[in-house]
């Protein structure tokens, strides 16, 4: 597909390498010149400098015939305004990244009167997953399937557990008949379990199933699931405003540490029943003034890596129960390992992996619609959530008699709204929704579970 991406930021560049990974022809348009040669040097892709509000630029960054037009430059204006020209020019697909709190009522003006068919929002997406990590409290990291009825969530497997040495087989027999286990990690080795393997310990696993098989999951494994009531909140970003309404709404406590005076002040204004202080968040001092130590989760969501990083090992140390750390640069965990933090929030990869998706699904030659992409363990699993809306070819066939590939699951085949663990006598019918967890990367097309 031609795809046409305004802004070479940390979103621009990240669609930039993925979307040019998976095959798409990319032109990139950015103002500033040497930003723009950087990511040209590091990605097979196309592009030039100019305003992707110009309709001169525009024409020649070839608008009129692109597939798909992203804008994603730091001001809302610029990509609201650019998405309209480009829609008028031709554009089938124009995707704005929209961010601003005054504008997060107006999604819907957005895209029935101007056009934009998608409006996105990068920190509105990241406090949603903040939320959801907070509502299970001893999970690595959590994903939503079918309308946020089932989830897929990330457990450490200590040692002594209960699960120690046990097959996968009988995992579903003799343990958790209601709930699936998708993924085994065991150090740098990613597994796609099948009956014979074993759990082991200092495993992470992904297990999916309903809210409450989860929550049954993290009970007999000796885990405390007890509610997070109350959350510390370093940074006084668009996040966090996000993420302390609705935490406010779930009668959670909410204090927020913001060292700009300024900011924590618009802060006190804006959010009714939170308390913001002004203070360093990243001062051992302040966080003692303010009683850290006896919050049941830290969040440490400023825009400096670093900072989050020190703040969550902290917060570790002291035995705080849920640690989320926003990240950026990914590559810092690799340096301290997995282990030095629990949950990690990426707003750029969250907004990227959605806008994946929707290009994923536009191809015209597709009978199944991409619902839901995750992609894992630093992109090396996907889990992704198929509508089956055409006669594709391992239609209406039982599954023992096609021929799945290796490294590939399916975990669901969810029909009329009910989720079954499918059997080798079940098939995929059209209507139906299949969820599938697979260590191929650019999983597109339902007909792909089977070797050609």
């Amino acid at each position: 597909m031609k795809i046409v991406i305004i802004g070479a930021g940390k979103v621009g560049e990240l669609l930039c390498q993925d979307l040019s990974l998976e095959g798409n022809d990319i032109i990139l348009v950015e103002k500033e010149a040497k930003t723009l040669e950087k990511i040209l040097s590091n990605n097979d892709i196309m592009g030039f400098v100019g305003n992707g509000t110009s309709y001169d630029v525009q024409m020649e960054a070839g608008v009129p015939k692109a597939d798909v037009f992203i804008s994603v430059t730091e001001k809302d204006e610029i990509n609201i305004i650019a998405s309209v020209i480009a829609k008028k020019l031709g554009a089938k697909y124009t995707i704005a990244r929209v961010r601003s709190i005054d504008y997060s009522s107006q999604i819907s003006f957005m895209t029935d009167s101007l056009g934009i068919d998608l409006v996105i929002n990068p920190e509105l997406e990241a406090a949603k997953d903040i939320k959801k990590n907070i509502d299970f409290p001893d999970a690595l990291n959590v994903e939503t399937f079918l309308d946020g009825k089932l989830k897929l969530v990330e457990f450490s497997i200590e040692e002594d557990s209960i699960l120690e040495n046990v097959s996968i087989l009988d995992f579903k027999q003799k343990y958790f008949p209601n709930l699936l286990v998708c993924i085994i990690k065991r150090g740098d080795e990613i597994i796609i379990p099948s009956g014979n393997d074993f759990i082991k310990p200092n495993d992470r696993v992904y297990v999916t199933g309903s809210n409450e098989e989860i929550l049954k999951f993290q009970d007999k494994l000796g885990k405390n699931n007890k509610k997070i009531k109350s959350a510390f909140i370093i940074g006084a970003g668009i996040i966090s405003h996000y993420l302390a309404k609705e935490l406010l709404k779930d009668h959670i406590s909410v204090k927020i540490v913001e060292q700009n005076l300024q900011k924590a002040n618009r802060f006190s204004e804006a959010l009714e029943g939170a308390s913001v202080i002004n203070g360093d968040g990243s001062s051992e001092e302040t966080l003692k003034e303010e009683n850290f130590k006896n919050y049941d989760s830290c969040i440490s969501i400023t825009g400096i890596d670093e900072v989050n990083m020190f703040i969550s090992i902290y917060a570790k140390k002291i035995g705080i129960k849920k640690i989320i750390t926003k990240l950026n640069k990914l590559s810092l965990v690799n340096i301290l390992g997995d282990n030095s933090f629990q949950s990690i929030i990426t707003p750029k990869k969250i907004i990227a992996d959605n806008i994946v998706k929707v290009i994923r699904s536009l191809s015209g030659k597709r009978k199944s619609l991409i619902e839901n992409l995750y992609r894992l363990e630093n992109n090396r699993v996907e889990a992704v959530e198929f509508l089956i809306r055409g006669n594709n070819k391992v239609n209406n066939i039982p599954l023992k008699d096609l021929k799945i590939k290796k490294n590939l699951m399916i975990a669901y085949i969810i029909r009329d709204g009910l989720p079954i663990f499918p059997k080798g006598t079940d098939c995929i019918k059209e209507g139906d929704r299949v969820i599938i967890i697979t260590t191929e990367i650019f999983f597109d097309d339902i007909n792909n579970i089977v070797v050609e």
